[in-house]
């Protein structure tokens, strides 16, 4: 009895495929060839803040997306502080990963993965690629930084569990990223291809320390990353190693959940394939779930099919890796990670969705946000009694893409006002001075004072450094505040939050705002 046909494959073996891939698209409302894929099988979907224009419209999303296909993973990327998708119009209302490494308090982490899961089901979402578990060790590096819990490998490794842990609490799956560690680069893999020329015994005692603690935390998924390591692998990236992948991550750690690769797109997995073979590579690597990327289309969806079946047909693929794949795709979708995820069409999720933020978070969370801040010594005495700021100056950088265009810091806080918590007036009734590498600082002198300069990374950007030295050489009434990953030496940061998410820039509007207003003998 012959089997259906699709295409010149067997129907079942195209069901198979679809179900290991994960596209994304522009737009609030799923296209109908997305619809129709999952309809046939398609894997799931993953969201982007496009597809984000309120909380009610993602849970008729999220519906619309599961009522085709009632087993469609909904993934997102959330990582609840800088990367955030839900609030991507406002800033994530909690704090990311390296202030909650720098309060150091598990169940303080583990709340907020449960907040954080708790607003995820409340959407109709079923898993976000977070937490991000990598270990921030080199200070240059321009895609992690703050999206780490820290620099330290025991560090890192309690607080993924913990995020892990409250995130999955609320039935929705993590994925422990970036497989096997993207923190000791200097290179962004959206745009190129890194390497981390690290032996495997180091790897094993700081890179893998933390993937060790997801897997014991029972992580449902673990991200890949495109990163090369030539003592590992020197031919192919992370993504598209069965070395990595299978031998080490399968077979060394023993873990059995689901792989995901980052998203195909991205310079470091396709920049010299092209998507299609890409995943091609990345299943017979390993991966089970492929992150396509955003903006996808039919024709490109189908493409990526042809491939994959083609390379079945020649031997290049064994049927039985697309198999199993796409199974443990299907386990996933089928089992919450714990507790309950609001079911197609149900509509319950809604009333819960428009609320934008959780209401179980400490109530002294903010003081413990400011309390995580490194401040510099005698650094607020120069803003004791001034009241206000003549000149705040912004560093305007190019945001990566992970992070995206999201209001940040205390512009945040202007960009899109809150009624509880307005715009600190310090920063409204300022002059905001704009600084970026094509428009440099003019005439420090000039600037009306005291003078706060705001910007993330700033050691990462020369113009940024020239302008701090300037300043700082032209008068004595300016204070420097990084809201990034700060130079080892803090050097230029004298206040450093460590994060820029909406909770952090309340805490430090705060901070600012007690300063101005204190007397001098009242600052430390």
């Amino acid at each position: 009895m012959s089997a259906a046909i699709h295409g010149g494959a067997p129907e079942g073996l195209r069901r198979d495929i679809l179900t290991t891939l994960l596209p994304g698209f522009i737009g609030p409302v799923a296209p109908e060839w997305l619809l129709a894929l999952l309809r046939e099988g398609l894997g799931g979907v993953c969201l982007f803040a496009t597809n984000v224009a309120s909380a009610v419209q993602l849970v008729a999303l999220s519906e619309s997306l599961r009522e085709a296909n009632p087993l469609a993973v909904v993934a997102i990327d959330e990582e609840g502080g800088d990367v955030t998708r839900l609030f991507a119009d406002r800033g994530a209302p909690y704090p990311g990963n390296a202030v909650l490494g720098r309060i150091d308090d598990v169940v303080l982490t583990r709340a907020i993965g449960r907040a954080v899961g708790d607003a995820l089901a409340a959407a109709g979402c079923t898993m976000t690629f977070a937490p991000d578990a990598d270990i921030n060790s080199n200070p240059l590096n321009p895609v992690i930084g703050v999206r780490s819990f820290g620099a330290t490998s025991e560090l890192v490794a309690r607080h993924t569990a913990a995020w892990i842990e409250g995130v999955q609490s609320a039935g929705i799956a993590a994925s422990a990223k970036h497989f096997p560690g993207h923190g000791d680069t200097a290179t962004d893999s959206h745009l190129a291809l890194p390497v981390v020329d690290l032996p495997l015994e180091r790897l094993r005692e700081r890179e893998l320390a933390p993937f060790r603690a997801a897997i014991e935390a029972g992580t449902r998924t673990i991200m890949t990353s495109h990163i090369l390591l030539p003592h590992l692998d020197a031919e192919h990236p992370a993504t598209l190693s069965p070395r990595i992948l299978q031998g080490l991550l399968r077979g060394e750690l023993g873990y059995e959940g689901v792989i995901v690769s980052d998203a195909l797109d991205m310079a470091g997995a396709s920049g010299v394939h092209g998507i299609p073979a890409a995943a091609v590579h990345a299943l017979a690597a390993g991966c089970d779930l492929l992150c396509i990327g955003t903006g996808n289309t039919a024709e490109q969806m189908e493409e990526i099919v042809a491939a994959i079946e083609a390379a079945v047909a020649s031997g290049r693929l064994p049927a039985e890796r697309v198999t199993d794949a796409a199974g443990r795709v299907r386990a996933l979708a089928a089992a919450p990670a714990s507790g309950p995820v609001p079911a197609p069409g149900s509509g319950a999720a809604t009333d819960a969705a428009a609320s934008a933020a959780p209401t179980t978070l400490p109530d002294d969370l903010h003081a413990r946000i400011a309390a995580s801040f490194h401040v510099a010594p005698a650094a607020l005495e120069r803003l004791a009694g001034a009241g206000r700021f003549g000149t705040v100056v912004r560093i305007d950088t190019v945001a990566n893409i992970a992070v995206g265009e999201v209001p940040w810091g205390p512009f945040a806080l202007v960009a899109a006002p809150d009624r509880a918590r307005p715009a600190p007036a310090w920063l409204t009734d300022a002059a905001v001075v704009p600084l970026d590498a094509a428009n440099p600082l003019a005439d420090p002198a000039g600037l009306a004072g005291p003078v706060l300069v705001v910007g993330k990374d700033l050691h990462r950007h020369p113009f940024a450094v020239d302008a701090i030295a300037r300043l700082r050489a032209a008068r004595d009434d300016v204070v420097t505040a990084d809201l990034g990953w700060p130079s080892d030496d803090l050097g230029l940061a004298d206040v450093a939050t460590f994060g820029a998410s909406r909770a952090v820039a309340e805490a430090f509007a705060t901070v600012i705002d007690e300063a101005l207003r204190a007397a001098p003998a009242e600052v430390s």
